[in-house]
């Protein structure tokens, strides 16, 4: 199996939006669910500092000075 990310170690990324976390938070039911401390980071820009794969191939990062594991669904490129 081929995993992907697409974001590296290294790029500037956007926590997604209020909505957007608050909507994840309540159908993830997975690994690694959001923290309700996490919800308040929602639009705050930060860079990767690392990226994992879970077993099932979700991607996973790690955020400069945001608290917690971030599913690729919860950040979105700076640039947008």
């Amino acid at each position: 199996m081929s995993c992907k990310s697409r974001h590296t170690t290294g790029s500037a990324v956007r926590v997604a939006n209020e909505s957007v976390l608050e909507n994840f938070a309540k159908i993830w039911k997975l690994h690694h669910p959001l923290t309700p401390e996490q919800l308040a980071f929602a639009g705050r820009e930060t860079i990767v500092t690392s990226v994992g794969f879970y077993h099932g191939g979700d991607v996973l990062y790690e955020l400069r000075d945001l608290p917690g594991i971030w599913h690729e669904r919860c950040v979105e490129s700076a640039s947008k």
